[in-house]
């Protein structure tokens, strides 16, 4: 749910501005849903630069939005997508660099410790925090596995010295789709994505460099990072972080989606492969979005059969497919 996804357009920081559909949150639990990925720019909370201060209304106003997911008996996982020094959108506006800037780090942690004694009421069942949206390409911005991991495990201690079971997740590396085994023995649970063959599921996407100008995709068969791409390079896609579950982490799926350029039957005939993969794995899965581009109501890809359930514009056969693999 993107209520607090990023500050940017927002003319006013307050309740008012963001726009909570709880009707879509009941939709989502009729379908039998368990999970809301909550992503947060830490911008709402901290305005200018102006570490070491968060803003009390905002931080209100999350709570508010935490309580209208984890009161309907699903799993809020609170995620910080933009944080103090780094977001894989506009690295580049943030005064410092979270991977080599000690203030960025130290707000970092503050922020997540905060969060800890601020939602301490909340069981582990019912609320997750999920560290950092993708962190980079190995070397970019200054970033190495030694650095992730030193960074990382800083805040996993900063907030179980709060909260002893609070379950912690961290996403891959490289936007989520790298394993980490040198994270193993850290105790919390590992996020991939499910955006592979980037070429099917960003064409024609305007903000991703690497999908510019490529020929439209098909599936199965697009070739893309030197593979072509079935449900058996899906599979093998998979394979380190199965390597990784083998030492006893729990993997999870923080997004999987197809954007909107593509003929719905392509990304059907996509969907019905990964979501098997998953199923096989026994991974669960978070869908971004619910509404809009990448999600299963007016995503607006040619061919789709819409149907209106509960007065939304749901794309049917992507509604009955998620059904039956949450089943």
């Amino acid at each position: 749910m993107l209520w607090m996804y990023t500050t940017e357009g927002r003319k006013d920081f307050s309740q008012k501005d963001i726009q909570i559909e709880e009707k879509e949150l009941d939709f989502i639990c009729d379908m039998g849903c368990n999970f809301i990925r909550l992503p947060i720019d830490y911008r709402f909370f901290v305005q200018d630069f102006n570490y070491g201060n968060s803003n009390e209304k905002m931080l209100e106003v999350l709570d508010f939005c935490i309580e209208s997911i984890i009161s309907r008996g699903l799993h809020c996982s609170l995620n910080v997508h933009r944080a103090p020094g780094y977001c894989i959108n506009g690295a580049e506006t943030e005064r410092h660099n979270l991977w080599k800037d000690k203030e960025a780090q130290d707000e970092f942690v503050r922020l997540w410790k905060d969060f800890a004694i601020r939602y301490s009421n909340y069981n582990e069942n019912q609320l997750s925090f999920d560290l950092l949206n993708e962190p980079p390409n190995i070397n970019q911005y200054g970033m190495t596995r030694e650095t992730h991991k030193s960074i990382m495990e800083r805040v996993i201690s900063a907030i179980k010295s709060v909260d002893s079971k609070r379950a912690i997740i961290i996403d891959g590396l490289g936007g989520g789709n790298l394993a980490m085994p040198e994270m193993a023995k850290s105790g919390v649970i590992h996020s991939t994505r499910g955006y592979q063959p980037m070429a099917l599921t960003h064409y024609e996407a305007s903000w991703c460099e690497d999908t510019k100008g490529l020929e439209a995709p098909i599936y199965p068969g697009t070739n893309w990072d030197k593979k072509t791409w079935t449900r058996e390079t899906l599979v093998e896609h998979y394979k380190p972080w199965k390597d990784v579950e083998k030492q006893g982490v729990k993997v999870h799926v923080g997004e999987c989606g197809c954007y909107n350029k593509v003929d719905n039957t392509l990304a059907l005939n996509w969907f019905k492969d990964l979501f098997s993969v998953y199923s096989e794995l026994d991974w669960g899965f978070a869908l971004w979005n619910f509404k809009g581009d990448f999600g299963i109501v007016s995503h607006n890809r040619k061919n789709t059969r819409w149907e209106s359930i509960k007065g939304f514009s749901v794309d049917r056969d992507l509604y009955e497919l998620m059904k039956a693999t949450i089943k």
